[in-house]
């Protein structure tokens, strides 16, 4: 059936400010606007906004996907001057000021009859974020599993303990070995969380789960092509968080490249390694609406698709459309890009939100009279349980104290009071009892038919 066209119509004729996306960047820029006089409408595939730096826990069996993920309506429920809407954005018409959605399927039409919506902006902000990159290797993507989304966590949590339990019935040693042997793919953040997470698991969580294999006995490879894993932290750090992840029996591996990913085996730094499960934390691609902004707008990209934006944020030839997040490509003040962290997508949120209202008030000025300056009050990652680093602008930590602050922060950040408390009471539960309840194995994954 064709699709129809129709236009969004606003709430009132205030200056209507668009988002797309309703991650850190988006979801901040919305709240920031909450008593501005303007009209906010957020844009999403999603109905939720997603805690990712959590997602390694869902993906381990730590906690459930629900703690990490808040409702945008609910999240937003009180701001009178904000309405959420569900939908893709499937093209920017820059000259005329506004987008082409392509909404979701009306109940029981089986996908057919699609309604394609108008969308029109008095200010653009663009917070779409990015998605995984296999550089090139795209057919790699169905045996090495991302982590991005809630699917992906699932998905990984679903190979990973599908794993074991595929080990327990397997009677060929090389199998079970195969079975038994996981490869992290990315020594940053999310990889060596990951690594820890997972040698937790096995050294910890399931020593006493099964009785034909030792869940010890499991091998971990985390797999690094710089020389030192996290090689955005101190040196110091990156071999603190090394000796952590070696008392967990993970196998760090440097200055070591992936050259082919299949089935049964990863060819890595002229070696192979026989492993059924592949987990990805390599590297990143901005997502589909960079390459949109470019065409449509003229403006730059990065090597991996990330939108050049102006220090303001804005665009050169548009300074109504605002890049933020992981979508853009952000100088600091010594030239170098900024990192896609949720800390500076929050930071540029509430940046956009006042460069917003100071053109509103001066409606004759449309750049912001200060550049955008990212404070960066520190990186932090997990390796276990007692066990964290701390990159902090006066102080490196590492182990307990580190490991506290880490908690500290990410609770305060979640974005719902009853997920703080939620989280809270499974993190504890999990600390006394060394237990992960949320050891679900769901889906079908493409092996199952």
């Amino acid at each position: 059936m064709r699709a129809t066209m129709g236009t969004v119509q606003p709430i009132s004729k205030t200056h209507r400010v668009v988002i797309i996306g309703g991650g850190f960047g988006g979801l901040y820029t919305a709240k920031a606007l909450g008593k501005a006089p303007v009209e906010v409408v957020l844009v999403d595939r999603r109905n939720f906004h997603l805690f990712q730096p959590l997602l390694y826990q869902v993906a381990t069996g730590g906690i459930s996907p629900g703690n990490i993920a808040a409702p945008l309506r609910a999240v937003l429920k009180n701001q009178r001057n904000t309405i959420v809407l569900m939908a893709d954005v499937v093209d920017i018409l820059p000259e005329e000021k506004k987008l082409r959605l392509n909404s979701l399927p009306f109940a029981g039409s089986g996908g057919d009859n699609e309604f394609m919506e108008s969308l029109r902006y008095d200010t653009l902000v663009v917070s779409t974020g990015v998605t995984h990159h296999y550089f090139g290797h795209d057919e790699w993507m169905e045996r090495a599993v991302g982590l991005k989304t809630v699917e992906d966590a699932l998905e990984m949590r679903r190979r990973i303990f599908l794993a074991f339990e595929a080990a327990e019935r397997e009677n060929d040693e090389k199998k079970r070995e195969a079975w038994m042997t996981f490869v992290i793919v990315g020594g940053g953040a999310t990889g060596v969380e990951l690594a820890g997470a997972l040698g937790e698991l096995a050294h910890e969580t399931l020593k006493k789960d099964f009785r034909r294999i030792n869940p010890r006995l499991a091998k971990i490879f985390l797999l690094e092509g710089t020389d030192r894993i996290l090689p955005s932290y101190p040196p110091e750090l990156s071999k603190k968080a090394q000796k952590a992840l070696e008392k967990l029996g993970v196998t760090v591996l440097t200055k070591t490249f992936v050259t082919d990913v299949r089935e049964d085996e990863v060819e890595a730094g002229g070696r192979t390694i026989r492993a059924k499960t592949v987990l990805w934390a390599a590297g990143v691609k901005a997502s589909d609406l960079g390459k949109i902004l470019a065409q449509k707008t003229g403006s730059e990209l990065d090597g991996v698709g990330r939108v050049k934006v102006q220090p303001d944020l804005s665009l050169p030839k548009f300074p109504e459309i605002f890049v933020i997040g992981d979508l853009a490509h952000c100088l600091d003040e010594d030239g170098k890009a900024l990192p896609g962290v949720a800390q500076v997508a929050m930071q540029q949120g509430g940046y956009v939100a006042r460069t917003i209202r100071e053109r509103l008030q001066n409606r004759s000025k449309k750049k912001s009279s200060k550049p955008f300056r990212y404070k960066n009050y520190g990186n932090l990652a997990v390796i276990g349980r007692n066990s964290a680093v701390a990159d902090l602008p006066r102080m490196k930590l590492s182990g307990f104290v580190a490991w506290l602050i880490w908690i500290f922060v990410h609770i305060r950040y979640l974005i719902q009071f009853d997920s703080k408390i939620l989280v809270m009471f499974q993190w504890a539960w999990s600390y006394f009892t060394k237990n992960r309840g949320a050891r679900l194995i769901v889906g079908k994954g493409p092996s199952d038919g």
